[in-house]
């Protein structure tokens, strides 16, 4: 079927077209002897890959490819064993591969084990940054695959701890300089809530190409001072990631989450990691891959309770919980809801780091919410649901949130005229924001109301919606 995971046989890697496209780096040659040996359409070798299939068709076409992180994929994508990974320029996945290679003057290499530097993990995100400020095909064209966190998960757990963050420049960074990027990260974080993830996404890319690139490229700081500046870049990286999920850009907001992974793995900045780890589970389980949510939420649980930090430990299970939701397995999800809620009792917020400030009683009571609402309970939903309305104001997309999840649990109940009257404030919430998210539990409620657009008040809901968001297509 045209869906039917991508298999390429073992001997097409030994072919000699195949090695020469390797060697050359040119994907459209490789796409093509794929295609010719295997029978694959071009949606079928774009869903293996998690390109578009309009990219794909241009790359076969002759357009190049030389982003490292769509290199990666399309390796990944492929199953490519480590001989066509390395022909490819790319590291092989078993660093065993590279022992016993002889060094340029015979002798062998180390006999330890081939790791990511942290100056390749700073390469791989300027040139995401670039490649995204200068709105680059190939990052636009990359889509979202649940299979895509896997590897930089492990590499969260399995990596050692990376060498001294110390480098040698002509530009002297200091703490000011890493004072600077988080008071930044704080203003940007304040108008993703307020106004949503696309009203600064722009800028924040900017400010990351134009002027954090220069102090990690060009910079010279000490160890300690290095990896300060890593964890700051990693949680402004971390919120470009977040900004984009809000736009339903999830191809970009995947590689910006991996790469504030990565970056936080080098700065040593466990807390950091799980907090990642946890935005990562809270896209692939509002994309629906439920089973990826949990994995992901549960190593985000572990680096927390690793780390000493429990709010991190509780909202982890919380995502834990939305996992086994969205795959009907109400048993777990109601072990891990109950775990957070405990966990977040005992947790002392005072040292709480600047970026969990939103993580409070009413974000729990809607993820409560959205959990019953996932399996089908309504009737409890609702306390839930009305109880997450408590909260601080100043996270104006998350009571545009809020209000839609209870005007849909309304609708659940068999009650749409209450549901229409909370929606009419989702909406004029929504009308402020540049949220796809936003925008989207609107239309999930007004679709969840037509059957009842012979009512006055639906009818009038249904129009209002279509006035202010553009009539559906």
């Amino acid at each position: 079927m045209l869906l039917d995971p991508l298999r390429i046989p073992d001997d097409v890697w030994s072919d000699a077209v195949v090695r020469d496209a390797l060697t050359r780096r040119d994907v459209g040659a490789l796409f093509r002897r794929v295609s010719q040996l295997t029978g694959a359409s071009q949606t079928r070798i774009g869903a293996a890959v998690g390109l578009e299939q309009g990219y794909v068709s241009r790359v076969m076409a002759g357009r190049k490819v030389a982003s490292i992180d769509v290199l990666e994929r399309i390796a990944e994508g492929c199953r490519m064993p480590d001989q066509a990974r390395m022909a490819l320029g790319l590291a092989p996945q078993d660093p065993s591969c590279l022992l016993g290679m002889a060094s340029p003057a015979g002798e062998r290499q180390s006999d330890q084990p081939v790791n990511r530097s942290w100056r390749e993990d700073v390469r791989a995100a300027v040139q995401l940054w670039e490649g995204d400020v200068h709105r680059r095909d190939v990052i636009r064209q990359v889509a979202f695959t649940s299979a895509g966190y896997t590897l930089p998960a492990l590499r969260w757990f399995t990596t050692p701890a990376a060498p001294a963050v110390e480098q040698g420049g002509r530009r002297v960074v200091g703490q000011p300089d890493i004072d600077t990027i988080r008071e930044m990260t704080s203003t940007y974080r304040r108008l993703d809530n307020q106004y949503g993830g696309g009203h600064a996404r722009a800028a924040v890319t900017r400010y990351l190409h134009q002027e954090v690139t220069p102090l990690l490229s060009d910079g010279r700081y000490d160890a300690a001072t290095g990896r300060r500046l890593l964890s700051a870049v990693a949680e402004l990286t971390q919120l470009a990631g977040w900004q984009a999920y809000d736009m339903a850009d999830h191809g970009v907001a995947q590689l910006y989450l991996t790469r504030a992974l990565d970056l936080a793995r080098a700065a040593g900045d466990p807390g950091l990691g799980a907090e990642i780890l946890s935005a990562m589970s809270h896209q692939a389980t509002y994309l629906g891959h439920g089973t990826t949510g949990v994995d992901l939420a549960r190593a985000a649980r572990e680096t927390a309770q690793r780390a000493g930090l429990t709010v991190l430990t509780a909202e982890a299970s919380v995502m834990e919980a939305h996992g086994h939701a969205v795959t009907r397995d109400e048993r777990a999800c109601a072990a891990a809801l109950h775990l957070a809620e405990q966990t977040l009792d005992r947790a002392d917020r005072s040292s709480d780091p600047q970026w969990l400030g939103y993580f409070d009683e009413a974000y729990l009571s809607a993820k409560f919410g959205h959990c019953l609402h996932a399996l089908g309970k309504p009737a409890r939903a609702e306390g839930f649901a009305a109880r997450s309305l408590r909260m601080d104001e100043r996270y104006v997309r998350g009571k545009a949130f809020n209000l839609a999840l209870l005007a849909t649990v309304q609708a659940q109940r068999g009650d749409p005229d209450r549901a229409c009257a909370i929606g009419t404030d989702a909406l004029s919430l929504t009308s402020r924001l540049q949220s796809a998210r936003a925008v989207r539990y609107v239309r999930d409620l007004q679709a969840q109301l037509a059957p009842h657009r012979r009512r006055p008040t639906v009818r009038q809901f249904i129009r209002r919606v279509d006035a202010v968001l553009g009539a559906r297509a």
